[in-house]
């Protein structure tokens, strides 16, 4: 039986409804299946166009095996490479961000241009041809300042998600926003957990104080289809009159997901007293309060837009037992600190948030490898979204193995 197979094997023994069985986290060749899998044939959130404005500005990470280069060239193209010479194979972008006149490989300073080209290549001989040897192409996709990069041959397609994004967020003006701050989280867990526990709220209550003084789980949009209850058609009504696309819109196959919610009552913004962080709105809606707009989209993002400001997770395996979480807040780029906004006051609910999940995750980690472990079934009232999510992976896994 093949390692795949294995894997398979465990998938198809879960029942409907069911969390998945320790193995799926902790085995090293399903964390291997899962690179090869989802994360080297999905699209993946890389970054945002705004974080590379000019050229020679770039931007690193590593997807599964494969690090990744995504940089603005001369002509204002937003491109991505495979971060690995094309002599010996060095990584040539090793800071997390920078700007450069052009890639240069540190081992034996192979020179790339911005698009790629093999620009320099000291003492390899007549006989060598440098435009053999550029750079390998990574394909990329942006949608309103999100980068996405896929390392597949041939990746699935984008206009899909491309269409169904874009109204929800076109009305943001991400275009005109910067990065005020930015963390990264190191989760001693599986990525598949730090995902289950993005999708519920059922741990907030005992978990989350300082999110909650803003944020209210609306259990019909937690993933499954169902009754709508009032409160939430009202906000849909209001923020759509406004020009803000609200009821939600889900992908076939579950992979993406765009609604807005309404916040807890008083609250515009997920701050510790609910008030504005930031003086300037992103939106030109005219709409006192739109609440927050959530979308996800499996397995590297979810994300959150208030009126003042907007936060962007990106999430990406480090190793079976590792995920790094990396949590960015954008606010409009004319807003400046100190007169428009405070720091603290902008950021302070969610690295809290963040902690409190690294822990809820890492806990997680070390319960579902005790050989006593056994499976339970989510909640038919709070655990839809994890269920959803657990669901996707299942449906998605078995897919590959059929051929798509």
């Amino acid at each position: 039986m093949s390692e795949f197979s294995k894997t398979l094997e465990l998938i198809n023994s879960r029942m409907p409804r069911q969390a998945l069985s320790g193995k799926l986290y902790h085995d090293v060749d399903v964390y291997q299946d899962d690179l090869e899998q989802i994360w080297h044939k999905n699209w993946i959130f890389a970054g945002h166009t705004f974080e590379i404005e000019k050229p020679g500005q770039y931007l690193s990470l590593q997807v599964g095996k494969y690090p990744v280069i995504v940089v603005r060239d001369q002509n204002n193209i937003v491109r991505a490479f495979h971060n690995s010479c094309r002599h010996r194979g060095s990584r040539i972008c090793s800071a997390e961000k920078g700007k450069v006149a052009k890639l240069v490989c540190p081992y034996h300073q192979w020179t790339f241009d911005l698009d790629g080209k093999l620009l320099f290549a000291a003492n390899m001989g007549d006989s060598f041809k440098s435009d053999e040897h550029g750079l390998i192409p990574v394909h990329c996709q942006v949608v309103e300042t999100y980068v996405y990069i896929c390392v597949a041959e041939s990746p699935p397609d984008f206009n899909q998600f491309r269409d169904a994004v874009t109204p929800f967020i076109s009305p943001h003006n991400l275009r005109d926003c910067k990065v005020a701050y930015e963390s990264n989280l190191v989760e001693k867990g599986n990525w598949k957990l730090v995902f289950e526990n993005n999708r519920e709220c059922y741990h907030c209550n005992g978990n989350h104080p300082e999110l909650l003084n803003s944020f209210v789980e609306n259990l019909s949009v937690a993933g499954v289809a169902g009754a709508v209850d009032p409160e939430l058609q009202d906000h849909w009504n209001k923020c759509e009159a406004g020009g803000l696309p609200s009821h939600m819109v889900m992908d076939k196959d579950g992979q993406y997901r765009m609604t807005r919610i309404p916040l807890s009552k008083g609250a515009v913004s997920y701050t510790m007293n609910g008030k504005a962080a930031v003086n300037h709105r992103l939106d030109k809606s005219g709409v006192d309060n739109i609440g927050a707009l959530l979308y996800f989209h499996y397995p590297s993002t979810w994300n959150h837009f208030l009126g003042d400001f907007a936060v962007t997770f990106r999430v990406l395996p480090l190793g079976v037992d590792s995920t790094l979480v990396t949590t960015k807040w954008l606010i409009h780029k004319d807003a400046q600190e100190g007169k428009d906004y405070d720091l603290d006051h902008l950021t302070k609910v969610w690295p809290a948030t963040n902690d409190q999940d690294r822990r809820l995750v890492e806990e997680s980690y070390i319960g579902v490898g005790s050989p006593a472990y056994t499976p339970g079934y989510f909640s038919e009232v709070a655990e839809n979204g994890v269920c959803q999510f657990v669901d996707w992976y299942c449906e998605t896994m078995k897919k590959q193995v059929k051929g798509g």
